[in-house]
């Protein structure tokens, strides 16, 4: 009996100790029971000039999510971790991100570079008719740390496809952007709500600290 009281106050201080070092994220990975043996890439999603000030389907405060975008993509890009990119080419006549347009092309503060996946989507899922899934299986990335444009489209689309899925998620919510204030934070209120232990919400100051 006493053994076993020494082998439960050990397991009590060595949780503390974890509780006290890892992140929120490492924390719901420990929750889950996964051991932690989550492989995170960052995805962008239609970060493209269309979606900003002067473009075809300008949002709401679109620099502040790109400001919050930069900051993870250089912790990412610092660490050698995997990004990927997310481009959206709609048909020509649709409005917006139509094909030899300025506004179809991504932001140039976040231009992918020579050693980053970029993946072509024409719907709203960047899933559906892309290679991604075949990528993230083959490089063993089991979860994503989810950043773009729009919150309440490509990104939830995004958050339900990795939970259909069994994919990992970080949302970066201030690394998100919607067509207005109130469209973004019933979105993210709505993910929040959502069962289980697949998605964690978290500010990327959070991230990176």
């Amino acid at each position: 009996m006493k053994n076993i009281l020494i082998i439960l106050k050990a397991v009590i201080v060595v949780s503390l100790i974890i509780g006290c070092t890892a992140t929120r994220a490492d924390q719901r990975a420990i929750n889950a029971n996964d051991g932690g043996n989550v492989n995170y890439a960052l995805i962008i999603i239609d970060v493209q000039n269309d979606y900003f000030e002067g473009g075809r389907h300008a949002l709401y405060n679109p620099s502040d999510a790109l400001s919050n975008i930069e900051g993870i993509l250089k912790h990412f890009r610092e660490r050698n971790l995997p990004v990927i990119h997310v481009q959206h080419i709609n048909r020509k006549g649709a409005g917006f991100f139509e094909p030899d347009t300025i506004g179809v092309q991504i932001h140039e503060n976040i231009t992918p570079l020579a050693n980053e996946t970029l993946i072509i989507k024409r719907d709203v899922s960047s899933f559906a008719g892309t290679e991604l899934e075949t990528i993230l299986r083959r490089n063993g990335i089991n979860g994503l740390i989810i950043t773009g444009m729009q919150t309440n489209v490509c990104v939830r689309s995004a958050v339900n496809d990795c939970i259909m899925r069994g994919i990992r998620v970080i949302l970066l919510e201030d690394a998100c952007a919607a067509r207005n204030l109130d469209i973004h934070n019933d979105t993210i209120n709505s993910i929040k709500s959502l069962p289980g232990d697949f998605v964690v919400l978290m500010k990327t100051s959070e991230y990176i600290k």
